[in-house]
């Protein structure tokens, strides 16, 4: 199995289609219109996507010693490749929670579903249905993930040392999810409230849960998995913080999501946390300002205001270098590890690309 990006991505995305297409027999003896929204997630998952937690996964795998040309390098593909359908379930889930319209520059699966409601003139509240088609697809693409994981034929020892890992990584995203909800209705404005989330809602299961499924793959130390467990948890805040930036300065053409759609859905941001930090202390207009703007239907004019006032608050600054430090750390952490020299050039490069992105 080569190593190269492209490829990888290509062998994951063909793990996954191999999958959907084991399910087809089952989908299609239930009827309905069941099968096409079996044929909606589906697209939802193999329509773009960066790979991210996959390609961790298998990296990881790769920095403990896993052998991509051996014989167990196609059953380790197939767990890391059912990552992605935890993504799906997160980000379906996520979006309805958010209120958000787009997703990749397409309609949510919620607003799709709404639509479909309203095209055809069903019964009912469209908006509702959407969404209850939306929650349940979320939660097959997570019974799926297990599924592609328990037929992935692992050997009972694998299992044995995945299960756990497996089930703390479900665990976090969603009490990471719930934590983001609770601080909202809370009005819990810390960063460190922020940052938690982060760690939990993004962190976990992006980069740190991902490196350690591969190190248990391979069987690695416990020196290597606190390691990889170390980065993992900075590389994945730092990428979350990245895209905090990108939720409210992000080019729509690029993001696939409208400009600072973050303010308008109330997000509770590590960069909106620091900004209000700030304004309390110099500016109680300004945190007037922000704490009445956000999450409300704001136009191009007052998101460029306030985009203005996280610049001049030293916000934006503040998030930058916070990146960078996470990321200087983590990668010290990396090359003083005992992964092998390739994989700490491979999640180098890796950890720079994700927080330093912009999409």
């Amino acid at each position: 199995m080569s190593t190269e990006p492209t490829a990888l991505t290509a062998a994951f995305e063909a793990a996954l289609r191999e999958f959907f297409e084991s399910r087809r027999p089952t989908v299609d003896s239930i009827g309905g219109d069941f099968a096409v929204a079996v044929d909606h997630l589906e697209q939802f998952v193999l329509r773009g996507g960066k790979r991210i937690r996959p390609a961790f996964a298998w990296t990881g795998w790769l920095g403990a010693g896993g052998d991509p040309a051996g014989p167990d390098s196609p059953i380790v593909l197939r767990v890391c490749a059912a990552l992605e359908l935890i993504q799906a379930c997160a980000l379906i889930h996520d979006d309805i929670i958010d209120s958000s319209h787009t997703r990749r520059g397409r309609p949510t699966v919620h607003i799709a579903f709404a639509d479909r409601h309203r095209g055809r003139a069903w019964s009912g509240d469209s908006t509702d249905f959407g969404d209850a088609v939306a929650i349940l697809l979320g939660d097959l693409a997570l019974s799926w993930a297990d599924d592609m994981v328990r037929e992935s034929a692992l050997s009972q020892a694998a299992t044995a040392r995945l299960a756990p890992v497996w089930s703390a990584m479900r665990t976090e995203v969603l009490g990471g999810q719930f934590l983001d909800l609770h601080s909202e209705v809370t009005g819990d404005e810390t960063v460190e409230a922020a940052l938690q989330i982060d760690r939990y809602k993004t962190a976990a299961y992006t980069v740190e849960r991902p490196l350690h499924i591969g190190a248990a793959l391979a069987d690695a130390d416990l020196a290597l998995i606190d390691a990889y467990r170390r980065f993992g948890a900075d590389i994945g805040i730092a990428f979350q913080l990245r895209d905090d930036l990108l939720g409210v300065f992000g080019d729509p053409s690029v993001t696939g999501k409208p400009s600072g759609d973050d303010l308008r859905e109330g997000k509770r941001t590590a960069l909106f946390a620091v900004a209000l930090q700030r304004a309390d202390r110099d500016s109680p207009a300004t945190a007037s300002l922000l704490r009445s703007s956000i999450g409300t239907e704001l136009d191009d004019e007052q998101v460029e205001t306030i985009r203005a006032e996280l610049h001049r608050l030293g916000a934006v600054d503040d998030i930058e270098a916070r990146i960078s430090a996470l990321t200087e750390r983590a990668i010290d952490t990396l090359f003083t590890s005992s992964a092998t020299p390739v994989a700490k050039d491979l999640l180098r490069d890796m950890a720079v690309s994700a927080t330093s992105r912009t999409s």
